[in-house]
């Protein structure tokens, strides 16, 4: 920052407070490499604007011990520079985005004293932030506060109980039934089809068989009887 002087020569600088990674710091000279917003201890009230997740030269955002209110904007997670993030003493609610995990220069995180609930994000920069980074968010879940999350999971299907008095299997005799009663319906249809378009050769002939097996069974056994009689 600086004025021009009305000849055109002079530049004066400006000094500046900041509270960059949790220490009050001040700037003597404002150096342009050094991209940050600091609006903190101020009565700002509202939502985060998503316009913060263009700025993606910035490396530090203070907007601490203000009375910001609403969720935490996804679109912070696309601050590739950013190195420390400060959002402590507001009102937030909602679940920390897990897209700011993926920030890899993120050294300093601090949301305490919000209404964050949910799990905590997991991985990367986030297993270095301790535990006062989350103070004051009861609803904060997982590493590293030590409120774990109750995550229930659906059990499996199809799946007998300990006691074996009971099962989960809902098939049982229905589908069973179904299948055999579909079974006997299809046989009878094929069945009534064949016999009205014409009397199977196979079966026929097998009748016949049959037949002649045991009309010559009851002649021998005549013939057999006749001889014992004449004897």
């Amino acid at each position: 920052m600086g004025v021009n002087g009305r000849n055109g020569s002079g530049f004066y600088t400006y000094s500046i407070g900041i509270v960059m990674k949790g220490q009050d710091m001040e700037l003597v000279k404002i150096f342009t490499m050094w991209m940050i917003i600091d609006l903190s201890n101020n009565q700002f009230e509202g939502g985060i604007p998503e316009v913060f997740g263009k700025l993606n030269l910035l490396k530090g955002l203070n907007l601490s011990h203000n009375n910001l209110s609403g969720g935490i904007p996804t679109s912070i997670g696309n601050l590739t520079s950013l190195e420390w993030l400060d959002l402590s003493s507001n009102r937030l609610s909602g679940t920390i985005p897990n897209r700011l995990a993926d920030l890899a220069f993120l050294s300093s995180f601090n949301v305490s004293e919000n209404q964050l609930h949910g799990q905590i994000p997991q991985g990367k920069q986030f297993n270095t932030f301790g535990n006062d980074s989350y103070q004051g968010n009861k609803g904060l879940c997982g590493f590293p506060v030590s409120k774990g999350c109750n995550i229930i999971e659906p059990a499996p299907p199809n799946v007998l109980e300990k006691d074996g008095s009971k099962s989960n299997i809902t098939f049982g005799w229905k589908l069973v039934l179904i299948g055999y009663g579909c079974g006997v319906v299809f046989g009878m249809s094929v069945g009534y089809v064949v016999f009205q378009t014409g009397k199977p050769k196979w079966l026929v002939n097998l009748v016949e068989i049959q037949h002649e097996k045991m009309r010559r069974r009851k002649s021998k056994d005549g013939s057999r009887s006749n001889g014992r009689r004449r004897i």
